[in-house]
């Protein structure tokens, strides 16, 4: 009886020593941040000895795209009113056409729940706001950042083209920060009950919001008429404060004054020491723009609760080099079809130039580009890695 007892007492003991807030990630961004990486492309995984093992984390028994009953997530995406998307994991909560049907994309949050699952060994909620074309200057521009202003040159060209620049300065005061107020509204409506996203969620036991990463900067990279000299020194400087601004006002309305924070820095066609001929001229705005967006890391003020993640490492070479074959091969099959050969003729010399410029191994490789280079070439592979580093070092910070 007394063993009995003790066998009791101790499982008891276990189960409250096991019993732990649910832990809550918060993942915000533009089109990067949606995803455009198609289940189709995951084969493609499997080429790559290196990358096999994240396949396999990947997919279930029967191949299909991995369900995780203890991750869920609530998406938020689309127009303004359009409910947000609540289920387990798995593969299909990418970008999307329609907010509530799946486009069978990913973005990072697959493999950042699988992985952050797998190192923590309990129950994941995450919460994903995301809007394709999106910026940091004005649609995500952070209270504290002000009221935005246009610079003298942009004004003198606005003026030059005859446009209403009241008109528009209005305009950019309704637009300023938009999309801010969407995501913590989104946020705090799901924290104000977990329960409703995952059935795990116990309330006596509550919830930690364990890290918020944040994963955009195209519309940033390309606003010429925001960042004038952005192949100059210090041409994004504005960015790195606006970022600055970002992560103290997101900590000050979510209460949470170190939650840690990711900051995926963009690196859309790999790092820039490797950029062929071709990519010359982009090479100092991008180098601007990639130490732009980490600098807020290196801050003393967010030394330790602060880190970003070069994605340019993720990027895949050999899969954007026969992405530039079919490109190449794309205009001289035009160049076949404007010559006049016959229907059969040119089936035939299409064929064959096929065969000499692409490879079997090329052929494969072009499963796995699903999208443009400035969506990470659509690759299920390049995404996933993303994904998994977001999760490792979201879990570093934490510890």
């Amino acid at each position: 009886m007394m063993r009995l007892i003790l066998v009791g007492c101790m499982a008891l003991l276990g189960a409250f020593a096991s019993a732990k807030p649910l832990k809550v990630f918060v993942l915000v961004g533009q089109s990067n941040m949606q995803g455009h990486a198609k289940i189709s492309s995951f084969d493609h995984i499997g080429m790559d000895p290196k990358s096999a093992p994240m396949l396999a984390e990947m997919r279930g028994e029967d191949g299909a795209p991995r369900v995780l009953d203890d991750v869920w997530i609530s998406y938020r995406t689309g127009k303004a009113g359009d409910a947000p998307v609540v289920g387990k994991l798995t593969a299909g909560f990418g970008a999307r056409r329609n907010p509530v049907k799946s486009d069978d994309k990913i973005g990072p949050e697959f493999t950042f729940g699988i992985f952050m699952h797998k190192k923590l060994q309990e129950p994941v909620l995450i919460i994903k706001v995301a809007w394709g074309g999106k910026s940091l200057h004005t649609d995500f521009r952070p209270p504290s950042a002000g009221a935005f202003e246009f610079n003298d040159e942009e004004l003198v060209r606005l003026k030059k083209n005859g446009k209403d620049v009241d008109a528009i300065r209005a305009e950019k005061v309704q637009a300023t920060g938009l999309y801010y107020r969407f995501m913590m509204e989104h946020i705090k409506s799901v924290l104000a009950d977990p329960g409703k996203v995952h059935p795990g969620y116990d309330a006596k036991e509550g919830y930690e919001l364990a890290g918020f990463v944040w994963f955009q900067g195209w519309n940033d990279l390309v606003a010429g008429n925001v960042y004038p000299n952005r192949g100059g020194d210090g041409g994004y400087a504005k960015y790195s404060e606006m970022m600055a601004h970002f992560i103290r006002d997101v900590r000050k309305d979510l209460e949470q004054a170190k939650l840690p924070f990711v900051i995926g820095v963009l690196g859309v066609g790999g790092p820039t020491d490797q950029y062929g001929e071709s990519q010359q001229r982009y090479l100092k705005s991008h180098d601007n723009f990639r130490m732009a967006m980490a600098a807020p890391a290196l801050m003393p003020e967010f030394k330790g609760n602060v880190t970003a993640v070069l994605t340019e490492k993720f990027w895949d070479a050999e899969l954007e080099a026969v992405g530039k074959k079919r490109h190449q091969l794309s205009i001289k099959e035009e160049e076949l079809r404007q010559s006049g050969l016959a229907k059969k003729e040119l089936s035939e010399a299409m064929l064959k130039l096929r065969a000499e410029m692409l490879t079997e191994r090329d052929e494969q490789l072009l499963k796995g580009i699903t999208n443009a280079a400035y969506h990470y070439l659509g690759s299920a592979k390049i995404m996933g890695k993303i994904g998994e580093g977001f999760a490792d070092a979201c879990y570093k910070l934490q510890k």
